[in-house]
């Protein structure tokens, strides 16, 4: 039997985990092991992915991958009662901040006071790490990216300590090769060597997150942990006793909560002890002589002696590796440079160890790591009665989650979030925006014309500066305003039900449930809608979203689509408008197609996804995340922003003998539309003021209606310039044509510029066939 099959509400037996390679990997890092008890909590309202619970956490994966896990044993859940969940007695829960007493002085090697202490934070996702981060570092924070990926990279200084730097790693589950996140925490680790690591970890999910604890310790780095959200497990009835903690598993362990600061002097004290005097982890072997008759044990040990050398030499911790080599860690392998004999040697022992444990060499070690942890817990943790944020969190989920409710409140959600952030919020800012801008030009130019500036001068500020950045920078409000929504979203744990809700449907198209959201904000506006792709995992589902964002048609068009409509389809303007809209996702549905079974193949990454419960957004993270959101826009995009309107004033205000032009006809720009003209004359919008309006558009798609009324000079000359079919045609171009620069440049900044050119190119050859298309249906229909 398969989990596939599981009746929902019943528990399980896992005993086999099928697949390969690092899908598999990932699997059994998530604690989907044999022998493993789970629960089938539901599926998702279009049947697909489930829902289930194993090891005290909510987990997501797909029926196509849940039919590779066998299962026995079926059986009804039994409820935990108050003597099963108290084995031991009850004693005075610890206060927060006692850090234990556990120091091993016997190895100390003191740094000199000069040395800079540098710091890892890791922990799991959902764990509170960026919280405790914000505690630490407070705005001594500088964001940029870890090298050769987009992954954000966020270092800072702990408050009241110069002489440190820590540096807020990705959140993952594990040290496997599975994601771009585990991959940068890895080579980070690996090759910046920090002097110590601060391990934050969920305290009311600790089996789970004490996985990657157990491989960062492996690592033989200074470590402290950070046994984070102990007020909700005191507030629960729950304990963990810190001393026992700290003897059994050999390093600092502090309790904290970083969103009530609380421990986080303590555990800044603690991590710098360690990091001075390199206390290095007591113990990093946690497979015992008995387990499974020793077999793990007499393998990693065996490994530990056939590598030693190479291990040395490539500066790779030799447990860490011994453990990865026998998880079958290919990358680690390649680093280590071993012979065809030691290959072979390594592979017996291997080998044997399966023989001898009747598992397979990656289930077997992860079976290792969850023995000890369960040892540990069972030892040091009374666990709590459920948790007041799980009971609230499943209530909610009946709605938001809910088979028939799911989508409407999805729906509901966006729909008040676009209305608040174009029409309320985000335009009352853009206005007051506009207006400062608006003051600061007219003060600008009446500066310039009483001291007699150059004319040539005197329109480069204005004209050049203050009306092309300023309308650019109107992208500021709706872009700080939708990514607050957006992270109070994402830190209230609702964007994961998303995601979970949506992944049936986006999968057919070759992404994953993740991919919703970006798409959705693009609607609204495209630069946030890239930016937002940071948080896919998959390197393959971010490219593809931001390939297809632009199809999603961003509120700058509607001003297009008011005009046009009004001018040509007066009684038909909302179905117009609808159609466009319907239109862009149909081609971004077909363009994801194609994309699958060419430049993407192969499937989206398995949606295994953890659930977190639901909590109220710490306000002071938001206000980084915006902060950062809003610097980035302003520095990054400002740039390329600032140089391309400097070009388009240039050729709009001279002609090719670098004269000014009295009539915008005689500009360098108008001679460059002559020369698109022909190209869209076959659409039958061939004029070059429609191809100089379409050029200004690339600065910001507003322009294009206003560039039209300045050369047109009247909404009847256009009327008269263009018939009803070729304005439908032009609709459709302004529709797909290539986004504005504010959102190549986010499409350079997250990709690169030969993707950018890419996107600027693709969207152009098809934006010109879906208007071709539209021309000829009109001839055919007789429309023409």
């Amino acid at each position: 039997m398969t989990l596939k099959e599981l009746p929902i509400g019943k528990k399980a037996t896992i005993t086999t985990v099928g697949g390969e390679g690092a899908l598999r990997q990932h699997f059994l890092d998530m604690g989907v092991i044999p022998g493993t008890e789970i629960v089938l909590i539901k599926y998702a309202p279009l049947g697909d992915p489930m829902e289930f619970m194993i090891h005290g956490y909510e987990l997501t994966l797909r029926l196509a991958d849940a039919e590779k896990i066998e299962i026995r044993d079926v059986r009804d859940q039994e409820p935990e009662t108050e003597e099963r969940t108290r084995k031991k007695p009850r004693i005075e829960h610890p206060g927060l901040g006692e850090g234990g007493r556990y120091h091993e002085k016997g190895t100390e090697h003191p740094l000199p006071d000069s040395a800079l202490l540098t710091f890892a934070l890791a922990g799991n996702q959902n764990c509170g790490k960026t919280t405790l981060f914000n505690q630490l570092t407070g705005s001594n924070q500088h964001v940029g990216n870890f090298p050769g990926v987009t992954v954000d990279r966020k270092d800072g200084v702990i408050k009241g300590h110069c002489n440190t730097l820590i540096t807020d790693l990705p959140g993952i589950y594990s040290m496997s090769p599975y994601s771009g996140e585990e991959m940068v925490t890895r080579e980070f680790v690996l090759k910046e060597h920090p002097k110590g690591i601060i391990n934050i970890v969920d305290a009311t999910n600790i089996e789970r997150n004490l996985y990657l604890t157990m491989q960062l310790m492996e690592l033989d780095i200074p470590i402290v942990l950070a046994l984070n959200m102990m007020d909700e497990v005191r507030g629960n009835g729950g304990s963990i006793q810190i001393n026992e903690m700290e003897a059994m598993l050999g390093i600092s362990v502090v309790p904290v909560s970083a969103v009530k600061n609380e421990g986080t002097d303590e555990l800044v004290n603690h991590a710098l002890h360690v990091a001075k005097y390199q206390e290095r982890p007591g113990r990093i072997d946690f497979c015992r002589e008995g387990q499974r008759g020793g077999a793990v044990h007499r393998c990693l040990h065996g490994i530990m002696h056939l590598i030693e050398d190479h291990a040395r030499q490539a500066e790779i911790p030799v447990r860490f590796a011994a453990s990865k080599l026998a998880e079958g860690d290919a990358q680690i392998q390649d680093s280590l440079g071993l012979d065809q004999n030691e290959k072979e040697m390594l592979e017996h022992i291997i080998c044997q160890m399966e023989k001898e444990s009747g598992m397979d060499r990656a289930a077997a070690i992860a079976d290792m790591r969850f023995s000890f942890i369960q040892e540990v817990c069972d030892a040091t943790v009374i666990k709590p009665r459920e948790s007041k944020e799980h009971a609230r969190s499943a209530k909610l989920d009946k709605v938001l989650t809910g088979k028939y409710t799911a989508l409407p409140v999805f729906i509901g959600i966006m729909g008040l979030v676009f209305w608040l952030t174009f029409n309320v919020i985000g335009a009352w800012l853009q206005d007051i925006l506009d207006q400062g801008i608006t003051w600061l030009a007219e003060l600008a130019e009446s500066a310039l014309t009483a001291a007699d500036v150059n004319e040539v001068l005197h329109s480069l500020i204005i004209d050049g500066i203050f009306n092309g950045v300023g309308s650019v920078l109107s992208f500021l409000p709706i872009i700080v305003i939708l990514f607050f929504f957006l992270s109070m979203m994402e830190d209230s744990g609702y964007i994961a039900r998303v995601a979970f809700v949506m992944d049936k449907l986006l999968r057919k198209m070759g992404l994953s449930g993740r991919s919703i959201v970006p798409m959705l904000v693009g609607f609204g506006c495209t630069v946030p809608g890239v930016m937002a792709t940071r948080t896919l995992p998959s390197e393959r589902d971010r490219k593809m979203t931001i390939l297809l964002t632009p199809f999603m048609s961003c509120s700058a068009k509607l001003p297009i689509y008011g005009f046009f409509t009004a001018v040509f389809f007066p009684e038909h303007a909302a179905l117009v408008m609808i159609g466009l809209y319907v239109l862009g996702i149909l081609l971004g549905i077909v363009s994801a197609l194609l994309l699958k079974k060419t430049m993407f193949k192969g499937e989206p990454v398995p949606f295994v996804m953890e659930l977190p419960n639901y909590r109220m957004p710490g306000m002071k993270n938001v206000g980084h995340l915006l902060w950062d959101k809003a610097k980035d826009f302003l520095q990054r995009a400002f740039t390329v922003i600032f140089i391309a309107t400097i070009v388009i004033w240039f050729l709009q205000t001279f002609d090719f003998g670098l004269n000014i032009v009295d009539n915008s006809h005689d500009s360098m720009l108008a001679a460059l539309a002559g020369l698109l003209a022909p190209v869209l004359r076959p659409l039958g919008i061939g004029d070059w003021r429609i191809s100089t309006a379409l050029i200004t558009g690339f600065m910001a798609k507003e322009s294009v209606v206003a560039t039209l009324s300045v050369l047109f000079g009247s909404t009847e000359a256009i009327a008269g310039a263009l018939t009803p079919l070729a304005a439908a045609s032009l609709l459709v171009f302004c529709l797909l044509y290539t986004p504005c620069v504010a959102a190549i440049a986010s499409v350079k900044r997250e990709l690169g510029g030969k993707w950018a050119a890419g996107v600027v190119l693709g969207q152009c050859a098809v934006a010109w066939a879906a208007a071709g298309v539209v021309r000829l249906i009109g001839f055919v229909l007789g429309l023409g």
